[in-house]
Order: C-alpha cells, then sequence, then structure tokens
C-alpha cells in the first residue's frame, strides 16, 4: 500500500524543483543540466580497492544532483527516475557500451544491468528499491538509443549489514564484505550475454560496488564495468576545488 501511495503522491503533487524550487518542474533545465549535462567521466575513490571494476559516473554529489537523489530516495519522488536513470544510461554507455566495443560489433544480446542491493529492511522503510527503480530507467533509456539492455535483480544481502554512514573507507568494506550473493539460476543470464555492468546511485569509497563484484564474479559472470549517478567530490589540497577523477586517480591502478 505504501508503495502504491507513494507513486500517486509523485504524479499528483505540484510539481518543484528539488534542486532550486522552481516551479511547473520536478528537476528544472538548470539542474538537469548539472545531472546530465557533461560526458560520463572515469571516477576513482581514494583509495582504490583492489578488485574494483572500472567505474563510470554522470555527475558530482553535490547540490542539485545530491537534492535529487535524495528526493528519489528518501521521499519517494519517483518522478526523478526518468532523469536520474538517463544520467546513469550515459554512464553505463561509458561503463559497458564503449569499453566493451558493443556498440562496434552491433551485438544484439543484452547488457545485464546488475544493480547493487539495498537492504531489505531500507527498501520497506522507503515504500520502494530506489536501485532498482533507477537501473530499469537507465535500461529503457539504453533500449530507446538502439542499446540492448536489461535490468539483472539477481544480488540479495544474505547478512545484515550496518549502515555505512559515518564509516571510512576500510570499515565499509569490512562491513559488507560476503555480505551479498547471487541468485540460483543467475548462470544462465552470464551465458546469453556476458557481459555485465553493477549500477548504483552513488560511489564513495566503492566498497559496496567492490562487493557486488566479488559476488557475482564468484558465480561465473564477466564484470565489464560499473556505473553510478553521481560520485562524492575530493578536494583538491591547496584551492579546496573539486578534483576531476581521472586526474586524481591516474597514479593508481584499477
Amino acid at each position: 500500500m505504501r508503495g502504491w501511495l507513494r507513486e500517486i503522491t509523485g504524479l499528483v503533487l505540484p510539481a518543484e524543483c528539488v534542486g532550486c524550487g522552481a516551479a511547473h518542474s520536478t528537476l528544472c533545465e538548470g539542474c538537469r543540466g548539472e545531472l546530465s549535462g557533461r560526458p560520463a567521466w572515469r571516477a576513482w575513490p581514494d583509495p582504490v580497492p583492489e578488485g574494483l571494476p572500472p567505474v563510470f559516473t554522470a555527475a558530482w554529489y553535490a547540490g542539485p544532483v545530491r537534492a535529487a537523489l535524495l528526493a528519489h530516495k528518501e521521499r519517494g519522488a519517483l518522478t526523478l527516475a526518468e532523469p536520474l536513470g538517463g544520467a546513469l544510461a550515459g554512464a553505463v554507455r561509458r561503463a559497458g557500451v564503449l569499453g566493451a566495443g558493443r556498440g562496434v560489433r552491433g551485438c544484439s544480446a543484452p547488457l545485464l544491468l546488475v544493480p547493487v542491493p539495498s537492504a531489505r529492511t531500507a527498501v520497506r522503510r522507503r515504500g520502494h528499491d530506489a536501485g532498482r527503480r533507477l537501473a530499469r530507467a537507465a535500461a529503457g533509456a539504453l533500449c530507446r538509443s538502439g542499446v540492448p539492455a536489461r535490468v539483472a535483480p539477481v544480488l540479495a544481502q544474505r547478512r545484515t549489514v550496518a549502515d555505512q554512514a559515518g564509516l571510512d573507507a576500510r570499515q565499509r568494506r569490512a562491513n559488507v564484505a560476503g555480505a551479498l550473493a547471487v541468485s540460483r539460476g543467475a548462470g544462465h543470464l552470464w551465458r546469453e550475454s556476458g557481459e555485465v555492468v553493477l549500477v548504483d546511485d552513488l560511489m564513495t569509497t566503492g566498497s559496496s560496488l567492490l562487493e557486488a563484484a566479488r559476488a557475482v564474479r564468484a558465480s561465473g559472470g564477466r564484470v565489464t564495468g560499473a556505473a553510478v549517478v553521481a560520485v562524492t567530490p575530493r578536494e583538491g589540497p591547496a584551492t579546496g576545488r573539486r578534483r576531476q577523477p581521472e586526474l586524481a586517480g591516474k597514479r593508481h591502478r584499477c
């Protein structure tokens, strides 16, 4: 019932931009530009955990982008799934389509988008599965652009994990290590497609994506890369200005 009410609420409440408060738009053109107005880029957490697949992002987790992600996930602003999913689709293209040469080969097998799962308690509290909803929106955007894609929600938590907020990178990796498992019968998906892109809304330390990659690989899946809507910004040492992840991460090997 709660999920149904969220769906109806997202359709009938007066629209107001969650990023700047402008009327008549859930997300105005200016704030959409912050979300998807630039090409997706390669992102690195710091430090880079060993085994993390190449991660591509659409935006910084700040300002209107942060407001939109929180409104969608925590406040049930479901109409935001379309622009957020479109931004995620751009990151998926870089992570899986271009990186694996699918556009060149014209491969007809669908690209598999595997969402990093939220805790069941969080899904019940929110009344919807935000990660899976964004994955579906991204797959739809990809298909409309001529790229075959489908969502494969095959990951699930097999043990309880603590809230990641407030944990450093080492604590986050320990918190989620071994927490995910792939559902039975996923092997045929790996054989049908062969290319998996992990998707999530946000990357902070990369711990959740690392654990998702471990679980998929352990079940026989081949992880081409990972895609997120946003990454947390890092500050430059002298100016305090945000650095591009590709520049900050050139000293690392993924």
